[in-house]
């Protein structure tokens, strides 16, 4: 029994030379997305850009994509993903575009087609939302923030 799903994703007409988004290994969970800038683009320490992929997809319903960022690249260049995860919605039909920001000591280049961020792809339950006036106690409480310890 096949319980794939499927991801369409079209091309924008000015990205038709790039490639579709691409699993990297076979036990990548996150599809490659390559940049779609018609030339390079400089984006210095500190700085946020808005980098297009060239892609729309079309999910099924109770699935979304995550955008997240590349780990080679933020650990050599800093460069990460200002909503890390992004999260695209299935009924969302615009194209993918990333907010990139340089948190790294240098300039960083971007050139066409550099596999800039990655795309997973999860189900999503929708619950039931239901207001009360008390939460079930739990040994934990509402400790956070570290404490636990290091």
């Amino acid at each position: 029994m096949n319980n794939k799903i499927v991801l369409k994703i079209k091309k924008t007409d000015d990205a038709l030379d790039l490639p579709l988004p691409k699993y990297m290994s076979s036990g990548a969970a996150g599809m490659d997305l390559y940049a779609k800038v018609k030339e390079d683009v400089i984006i210095k320490p500190g700085e946020i850009k808005l980098i297009e992929t060239g892609i729309m997809i079309q999910l099924p319903e109770g699935y979304e994509a995550q955008i997240r960022p590349r780990s080679g690249l933020a650990l050599k260049n800093g460069i990460t993903m200002l909503n890390s995860p992004g999260t695209i919605d299935s009924d969302y039909r615009g194209e993918i575009k990333l907010i990139i920001i340089n948190l790294g000591k240098s300039d960083f280049i971007v050139k066409r087609g550099l596999r800039i961020a990655q795309m997973i792809i999860n189900k999503v339950e929708l619950p039931e939302i239901l207001e009360v006036s008390k939460l079930d106690d739990t040994e934990r409480g509402e400790n956070g923030f570290g404490h636990t310890g290091l």
